[in-house]
């Protein structure tokens, strides 16, 4: 409404004359705006005052164009270098308003099929696992009369064998004697890399 009309009905109201005589003549709701103004001058809006001005902002939006894996540090940077310093919820502020927001990188996702395969190719799958030497290693539920031990008839214990595989196909098992050690596991990567060579993967 403009500062015109407010004083008109702000006058009419100061005067006496009845808010439904105001309302017919000027067609507006006097009560309401006498209430929510109480003054004929426009009121300051609420809120913290924009610290980046539209050039500023629309400089921002051609960095995060340019190079859309800019963070918000960095935006920081280039509005103190434009003289207009501005915190990096501003920055963020500003950049919605343009109808950009941070999203994770695609990345590998975005990648072609054969781009996967590719890579597939030269990867050499390796892991160690234990193996029982009696029965499962899960377990096992026996009917026995209190008191009675447990025994493995036939050996028991278990081994420890690691392997490796491929795209292009496995590698040899290699058993590990006794406890890991640094010695022990510089031996397994000397294997890896000879297993590397013997599956082709350079």
């Amino acid at each position: 409404m403009s500062v015109e009309r407010r004083d008109r009905i702000v006058s009419r109201h100061r005067s006496g004359e009845e808010c439904q005589n105001i309302s017919a003549a000027l067609k507006n709701t006097v009560a309401s705006i006498w209430k929510k103004f109480g003054t004929t001058k426009s009121l300051p809006r609420a809120g913290r005052l924009a610290t980046l001005s539209n050039w500023g902002r629309r400089a921002l939006v051609r960095e995060v164009t340019k190079n859309p894996m800019v963070n918000l540090t960095e935006l920081q940077s280039s509005s103190v270098e434009m003289g207009e310093p501005s915190r990096r919820t501003a920055i963020s502020a500003a950049l919605h308003q343009s109808g950009l927001y941070g999203r994770v990188a695609l990345g590998v996702c975005q990648k072609s099929p054969k781009d996967f395969q590719t890579m597939r190719n030269k990867i050499l799958w390796s892991d160690v696992t234990k193996i029982d030497l009696f029965g499962l290693n899960a377990k096992h539920h026996v009917w026995r009369k209190p008191g009675t031990i447990p025994t493995v008839k036939h050996g028991g214990g278990s081994i420890m064998l690691w392997g490796c595989s491929s795209a292009v196909g496995t590698g040899r098992l290699v058993r590990i004697e006794g406890k890991m050690n640094g010695a022990k596991y510089r031996d397994i990567l000397d294997n890896l890399l000879q297993r590397r060579q013997d599956l082709r993967l350079g």
